[in-house]
This record gives C-alpha cells, sequence and structure tokens, in this order.
C-alpha cells in the first residue's frame, strides 16, 4: 500500500532503475565501486572442521562480513545510491533496524556528498548504540521513532512520512526486498553479486553447482542476493 501522492516518485525511481539495469555506464561504474570500495569478491571459505564435525555435505561460507561496513548491505546502498545520483537528489533518508542498513546508508552518504537522515526505532536506537555512533560520525542524523511498537516496522512508516513531506529532492533508500515497486526488485538485482560471485567461485573450487542453499532472513535482502542466480538451475 502507498499514499497516491507518492506513486510519481516510484514511477521516477522505476524508470531510472530498469534504464539503469540495461546501461553499460552504470554497470561498469558500480563494478568498480565493488571493487575498490565495497571490497568485493568477498571470500567463500571451505568450513574444513565444521564439515568433519557434522560430516555429509562440504560447507562453505559466503563471508560478506569482509564488505566495507561489515555486512551485504553496502551492496544495494551503493546500486541506490548511484541511482539518486542519476535523479539529481541531493538527500538519502533510511530505515534501519540492527543498523547495518542505517550505516551502510551514512557511508554511501558521506562518499558522495549526500545529506543523509537515518530513522531507527526507538528500542534498536537504545540497543544499537554503537551503529547509532558511527552513523552519526560519518554525518548522518539519526532520529529515534516512539510511534507504534518503536521497532522497524515504524521506522520505515517514518521514513515514508519523510519522503511525502520531501519529494523533490530525497531519495528514500529503503533496504530490504519489501515495500512498494520497484524496491523488492531494486535490491534483489543490486544484491544479486552474493549469488553470482558463489556460482564463479565453487565452479572454480569444486566445478560444480551446489546442493543446497542457506541464508538467514531479516527483510531478505541478503537471502534473495543469494538465491537469485540460482533461480533457473534444477
Amino acid at each position: 500500500y502507498l499514499p497516491e501522492m507518492l506513486i510519481p516518485v516510484m514511477e521516477e525511481l522505476e524508470d531510472a532503475f530498469y534504464t539503469a539495469m540495461d546501461d553499460k555506464k552504470f554497470n561498469v561504474e558500480l563494478k568498480k565501486l565493488h571493487e575498490n570500495y565495497t571490497g568485493r569478491p568477498t571470500p567463500l571459505v571451505f568450513c574444513k572442521n565444521l564439515t568433519e564435525k557434522l560430516g555429509g555435505a562440504r560447507i562453505f561460507l559466503k563471508n560478506e562480513g569482509l564488505a566495507h561496513t561489515g555486512a551485504h548491505k553496502i551492496n544495494h546502498c551503493l546500486g541506490q545510491a548511484l541511482l539518486a545520483k542519476r535523479l539529481g537528489k541531493k538527500r538519502l533518508i533510511a530505515e534501519t533496524g540492527a543498523g547495518q542498513h542505517g550505516l551502510a546508508t551514512a557511508t554511501v552518504a558521506a562518499k558522495f556528498g549526500l545529506e543523509c537522515t537515518i530513522y531507527m526505532g526507538a528500542k534498536d536506537y537504545a540497543r544499537q548504540r554503537p551503529n547509532v555512533f558511527w552513523m552519526e560520525r560519518l554525518g548522518a542524523k539519526v532520529i529515534p521513532v516512539t510511534d507504534g511498537g518503536q521497532i522497524l516496522r515504524d521506522a520505515i512508516t517514518a521514513a515514508l512520512r519523510d519522503l511525502l513531506a520531501h519529494p523533490q529532492n530525497t531519495h528514500y533508500l529503503l533496504g530490504t526486498v519489501c515495500g512498494p515497486h520497484p524496491y523488492p526488485a531494486m535490491n534483489t538485482f543490486f544484491q544479486s553479486v552474493i549469488g553470482v560471485e558463489i556460482k564463479k567461485q565453487l565452479q572454480k573450487e569444486t566445478g560444480k553447482l551446489p546442493d543446497e542453499l542457506i541464508a538467514c532472513v531479516g527483510g531478505g535482502s541478503n537471502a534473495m542476493g543469494l538465491f537469485y542466480a540460482f533461480l533457473d538451475d534444477k
């Protein structure tokens, strides 16, 4: 569900995203940023001890924690920040729960010289102080949300209210595969670099595809980033 006033904003973003998907210059710039800024490709680690302890499957871990800012969130944040630049936006806003998405948003905002406001449920704001500290050091304004359950869902609502008030100069950098179109498709696309890398790394390491893929799921950007490259493989 989306307020009618935001439909033109989402249509503009949708057009920019699907144009960028097919734009060689955009994809080259994003690839260079991942190589020289994010630190991609992240390593695929063979878990020798765990494999021996459990027996059976050979277990590999894709260590996204070694990406810049310490999580996979930087993948879609860089992609969306480049889109925001294309659209001439001067300001990024975002919601965050544990703080990793907020930290990645604050980081790309600082890199591209954009103003940044992060909404965070008051409960998360209190229990995730280290990430709040780093967001603020990067120049972001972090606002605790005291409405509702004071968690991630309420932070998303607050961010949408902000976008309603400032639709012209603001890009809402939604951090997962939920919300209005094109966010689910867009964040899946930007996170798909995870699965694409795994495919190449596993082929090099084992010469075959995995039998099973396992991901933790919060909002789903990590899981969809892993699964997407394998959807056509039986």
